[in-house]
């Protein structure tokens, strides 16, 4: 989705901006609920430390700590020395659970919203502990939500917020103050990356959506999949 939506907007910021797609790296133990199990189990050896000791024989798990990546976009001010004008981020699973991927985002959130860049939040997850820069209470009624925090005023907050059923919306993305906002069509963006990720092919429609969803919800998306022959 980063991807087209780079594309996306790349031809409406017109000449004075650009749009770059950046990312962060950290290292991450997994979580069984979110990974495969990939641990090793092995028993220690005879003549260990331990068990010269007296120590009863332990069972050794190896956890493998994994690399993960995150993307996002930055449309940057080429007229003022590439300053970053505002940041888009799309959070990830890691972003909304306790770790290094929710502490690494927010304290990235807290930067930006110190600066002088506005900043959009696109949570497309239901799944996991709020994240985006809103008061919980602010949310709404929908499942998902974009934020946009406009550098212009900092007390600002300007809410999408969606639910299953529900179109994905058209955001509109701050540039500088007297410029016209670009638009971000997150439906047109979701529909490209399904169809040119070919998902349609590699999700199994047979399956319970995780977290499940509601009895209401799961019969219409039940009637959706096999409308669309899936």
């Amino acid at each position: 989705m980063i991807t087209y939506a780079s594309d996306a907007l790349q031809g409406q910021v017109g000449d004075r901006y650009f749009v770059s797609i950046g990312e962060r790296v950290y290292i991450e133990v997994p979580d069984q609920s979110y990974y495969p199990d990939v641990s090793v189990l092995e028993t220690r050896e005879r003549g260990r430390p331990e068990l010269e000791i007296g120590a009863d024989c332990p069972v050794v798990v190896l956890v493998p700590e994994v690399e993960q990546r995150e993307v996002f976009l930055e449309i940057f001010d080429g007229a003022s020395g590439d300053r970053v004008v505002t940041l888009i981020e799309v959070l990830s699973p890691s972003n909304k659970r306790p770790g290094p991927g929710r502490d690494l985002y927010q304290r990235k959130q807290a930067e930006v919203l110190a600066s002088t860049a506005s900043l959009v939040e696109v949570d497309l997850l239901r799944d996991g502990e709020p994240t985006v820069a809103l008061p919980r209470h602010r949310h709404g009624a929908g499942s998902y939500r974009v934020v946009v925090s406009p550098a212009t005023t900092r007390s600002r907050r300007e809410v999408y917020p969606f639910g299953l059923r529900d179109r994905l919306p058209r955001v509109a993305i701050p540039l500088l103050a007297g410029d016209r906002p670009a638009v971000l069509d997150l439906q047109a963006i979701l529909d490209e990356t399904y169809e040119k990720g070919g998902f349609g092919r590699r999700i199994d429609y047979a399956g319970s959506p995780i977290p499940p969803l509601s009895v209401e919800d799961q019969a219409w998306a039940r009637e959706v999949v096999a409308t669309a022959g899936r």
